[in-house]
């Protein structure tokens, strides 16, 4: 399909045709190498997917590599992984010798190392995308290492999920507002000034949600085992029932959960993104909560009748769905803009990538 729209600031040209060859290769690619090749795959994908994405008429180019990404994940290895695992066997020795205070006060160390190298990785992943994105020939980036983002993220995630949740819509704006007020793009940088009002009201429904699921699922199971309990196929009639609508109570219980969440992501992404400028231009973000659950269904719906194999237009579908819904309005001297001065990193994601965790 072709987004291109000449209404708005953003545009995508790309087609799920064209994408396929590349998808496809991708994943075979990586099979014969076993899973050696996903750093380039990742790469190739991001090539195609920027060059196919227009911002005020011109195409952006991404300028990253497989190389860079590989080393990024053989530094978690080298940082993390070695580390965490020779932990793990001091936890060990340590519990052999009935030492459960040293035993809770390096669990809790490790717990809180990990939430600290999650919120470096967070803010890294954003400064390497953006400095490795060049729109007519300039790119973005930060000076920024990051050090101080991840105390900020480390304490900031802990106060608000101890506060019995309530201050997790504070934490989740504030983050953002930090993480992107350190970028730039060119000469100019990111402002980000997202308050947290406006959100409470919808995320004191996800109080709701565990209630409004256990209703769901009740409601769902109760018929199935009253037909169980007038069944007369005996046992074996009852136990089916019984378990059939367990397993639909289940699915209700999440899915009415699911929604609700969602429908207090879907708000709290365009309130931070509304809150974000560069310049005289200020971001707008359009998707609404069945925006982000038909793209959801629509992933489901893929994986289950290819088999999984759809898995390959996952990325596609993701990045056509950002760039639609993501519009800017205002005005940015382009004549003026110069080459950004911040240092670019020679690595990619990281953590961030083997973690599984958007930059964004």
């Amino acid at each position: 399909m072709d987004e291109h729209r000449p209404d708005t600031a953003f545009g995508f040209t790309g087609t799920w045709r064209e994408y396929a060859p590349i998808a496809f290769t991708n994943l075979l690619l990586t099979i014969v190498t076993l899973g050696i090749y996903r750093f380039w795959a990742k790469a190739r994908t991001r090539t195609y997917l920027w060059s196919h994405t227009r911002f005020i008429d011109d195409p952006l180019e991404w300028a990253g590599t497989g190389l860079e990404l590989f080393k990024g994940a053989a530094t978690v290895i080298a940082v993390l992984i070695v580390p965490y695992f020779l932990i793990g066997m001091l936890n060990q020795y340590l519990i052999l010798h009935k030492q459960l205070a040293a035993v809770a006060a390096v669990s809790l160390a490790m717990f809180g190392g990990l939430y600290y190298l999650i919120g470096i990785a967070r803010f890294r992943a954003l400064r390497y995308r953006l400095a490795r994105t060049y729109w007519r020939g300039i790119r973005g980036g930060s000076d920024d290492e990051g050090f101080d983002y991840g105390w900020q993220y480390l304490w900031r995630q802990a106060v608000g999920t101890f506060a019995l949740g309530l201050l997790i819509p504070w934490s989740l704006v504030t983050l953002w507002n930090r993480r992107w007020s350190a970028m730039s793009f060119g000469p100019y940088e990111f402002a980000a000034e997202a308050r947290v009002e406006g959100l409470m009201g919808r995320f004191l429904l996800c109080y709701l949600a565990p209630f409004a699921g256990l209703f769901a699922a009740m409601a769902v199971f109760i018929p199935f085992g009253a037909l169980g309990a007038f069944a007369r196929g005996g046992g074996s009639a009852i136990s089916i029932s019984i378990v059939i609508g367990g397993i639909l109570a289940v699915i209700a219980f999440y899915f009415v959960f699911g929604l609700v969440l969602m429908g207090f992501y879907a708000k709290y992404f365009r309130h931070v993104v509304a809150g974000t400028r560069l310049d005289g231009l200020d971001f707008a973000f359009s998707a609404r909560t069945m925006d982000w659950i038909k793209l959801l269904a629509g992933d489901a719906l893929l994986l289950v009748l290819t088999l999984g194999l759809g898995i390959v237009f996952l990325d596609y579908r993701h990045w056509s769905f950002f760039i639609r819904h993501m519009d800017a309005r205002g005005t940015i001297d382009v004549d003026a803009m110069t080459q950004s001065e911040t240092p670019a990193p020679r690595q990619g994601e990281g953590l961030l990538d083997a973690l599984d965790l958007g930059a964004f």
